[in-house]
């Protein structure tokens, strides 16, 4: 990943200023399963999609979540969260929720751009945010939400050979979805899916 890749993510991705937009794009947890009924609600949040500039390649951040967290424990997923009230607009949630979670400062993070707004079939509409981390920062993992974070590399992670369609019974029926399976980690579910809709935003 160089300069070159940055500035493709520039010329693809929804600018900043229009995050506030309702999107016509929209994805969806039933992006692979287009018989099931679309989501009854879609309470609105957002996440970071950290891109961390690694000397040795580029690479992109995850949390794996706690088990004791509410919120789909022990998940692999975005630092991010519900839309609060005092915030300013969904980078300004992606980036507090990150903050919050990790412990990521702002002063190493430079959002760059939103892609594709995501639907997931527990009811929210996630606003995906993109940035550009610089390396040397510390992080603090909020234990109540986070139980550990690893990187995987962008070269993997954008070779659409490694998005598996995978299927599993859900309220009685089959349902198909994406999994990104990497060094023991499963990516999978909606953090797969915003993935692979990244990846179609930049390439397709």
């Amino acid at each position: 990943m160089s300069a070159a890749f940055e500035l493709l993510l520039r010329q693809r991705l929804d600018p900043l200023s229009a995050v506030a937009q309702e999107s016509s794009r929209t994805r969806s947890d039933n992006d692979l399963n287009p018989d099931w009924d679309n989501h009854p609600e879609t309470r609105p949040a957002a996440v970071l999609a950290p891109i961390i500039k690694r000397a040795g390649g580029w690479t992109m951040l995850f949390t794996e979540r706690s088990v004791e967290t509410p919120a789909h424990p022990g998940q692999i997923s975005f630092p991010g969260g519900r839309v609060q009230a005092s915030d300013a607009d969904a980078v300004d949630t992606a980036l507090r929720e990150t903050f919050e979670e990790i412990g990521l400062a702002r002063s190493f993070i430079e959002p760059i751009g939103a892609w594709d707004r995501y639907d997931t079939i527990t009811g929210y509409r996630v606003t995906p945010i993109v940035a550009l981390v610089e390396p040397g920062f510390d992080l603090k993992l909020d234990p109540r939400e986070v139980a550990s974070v690893f990187e995987a590399p962008l070269d993997f992670l954008f070779d659409p050979a490694n998005h598996e369609k995978r299927e599993a019974q859900w309220q009685g029926r089959t349902r198909y979805y994406y999994a990104i399976p990497w060094s023991g980690h499963n990516i999978w579910g909606a953090t797969a899916g915003m993935v692979r809709a990244l990846w179609e935003r930049l390439y397709l």
